[in-house]
């Protein structure tokens, strides 16, 4: 399940980098979690070609994460603006408040 959820994060941050064939594969495999055989024959490539382009994709999602940092860097964003946010909820006044509104349109942005 984890590996799932760290592609469908990459591909949330890098997609729109993969060729349209690329991403319909790729979204067919794990968005639409349709096997090897079903999107061969939908494609009119091999099985085998399939998961040759879904590993490949993989990898290239994974470089643009190595070179790129843009997960990790969202993250970290994410992480600060709540540990701000529960800070900010801690105190009382209206500087605060008004650091809690903006911590959660941050949050509800990103």
């Amino acid at each position: 399940m984890e590996k799932i959820v760290e592609q469908g994060i990459l591909y949330d941050f890098y997609g729109e980098l993969l060729t349209e064939h690329q991403r319909r594969i790729y979204e067919d495999a794990v968005y639409n979690d349709m096997s090897l055989s079903e999107i061969a024959e939908q494609a009119g490539i091999s099985r085998q070609g399939v998961h040759d382009l879904i590993r490949r994709c993989d990898r290239t999602l994974a470089d643009y994460e190595e070179k790129l940092h843009l997960v990790k860097r969202f993250s970290a964003v994410k992480e600060k603006v709540k540990e701000l946010e529960s800070l900010a909820k801690k105190e009382a006044g209206s500087t605060s408040s008004r650091i809690v509104q903006l911590a959660e349109e941050i949050l509800e942005e990103l």
